[in-house]
């Protein structure tokens, strides 16, 4: 495992990162022998020094939870990171593109809980009962590692890839619809270049909110009330850039647009 000081010092890399919208080379080629465990203490420690600044934490976002997803990536297991309020968009904004590195949309899901939700035998039926709502949300992803040759090491160090997520106005509890089948097709600039049903996450997108209670279990956590998770993408990421106009429709959940800028 990595030692401590390492471990600041990446994080320290990552967040100037961030500040300046740059690309770090891959920690996995400089440091062979971290963990999935260094990765989520180098996470943490960039997350609290955010926390420390003034950012206010609203929720989780789970990744690679798909065959479309971990295919893309060549990353089989899932990850997770955290979700801060400036990261949060309304339907139709408009995201300024220099904002990110490695500009990318997902198609996915996002659950508001209406309790807290803890492990460590979660199921996608305790999940069900503790949330309050779904809504459709396309997540933008952010990525200060070089892409190539990464593995899960370096996407969890780097927040889950985890940039934005745009949120769309339709609520359904999950007794209201059949979340399995919540459809999203995904256009860019009128053409449409990706499409799947949610079922793919996972054979159902609750089924990740109950794998990420059991997971903060074993750090001794736990998942609270209010919170947004955002459960994974259904399609393969989609590349943007300056100028795109970005659809999304979910069927009975309704659409989502924004614009890049």
């Amino acid at each position: 495992m990595l030692s401590a000081e390492t471990i600041t010092q990446i994080a320290a890399e990552l967040a100037e990162a961030d500040r300046t919208h740059g690309v770090i080379p891959r920690i996995t080629a400089r440091y062979p022998e971290a963990t999935v465990e260094d990765s989520y203490a180098i996470q943490g420690v960039w997350r609290d020094a955010q926390i420390a600044a003034g950012r206010r934490l609203v929720g989780r976002k789970i990744g690679l939870t798909s065959k479309a997803m971990q295919q893309a990536t060549g990353i089989t297991e899932p990850d997770y990171g955290v979700m801060f309020d400036d990261t949060v968009y309304e339907s139709g904004a408009e995201i300024p593109t220099d904002h990110f590195s490695n500009v990318r949309v997902e198609v996915e899901l996002a659950f508001v809980l209406a309790r807290p939700l803890e492990g460590p035998a979660c199921t996608l039926d305790d999940a069900l009962a503790a949330i309050d709502y779904a809504v459709p949300a396309l997540e933008v992803l952010n990525s200060h590692i070089e892409l190539e040759g990464r593995t899960i090491v370096d996407t969890i160090s780097d927040n889950a890839a985890y940039g934005a997520m745009v949120l769309g106005t339709e609520r359904r509890r999950p007794d209201e619809v059949d979340l399995r089948w919540v459809p999203g097709v995904l256009s860019r600039n009128g053409e449409i270049e990706e499409t799947g049903v949610a079922a793919g996450v996972l054979g159902h997108p609750a089924t990740g909110v109950a794998w990420l209670a059991n997971k903060f279990h074993q750090h001794g956590a736990r998942l609270e009330a209010g919170e947004i998770i955002l459960a994974g993408s259904f399609t393969r990421p989609m590349w943007v850039s300056r100028g795109d106009e970005v659809l999304c429709d979910y069927g009975p959940m309704g659409t989502i647009t924004c614009r890049f800028v």
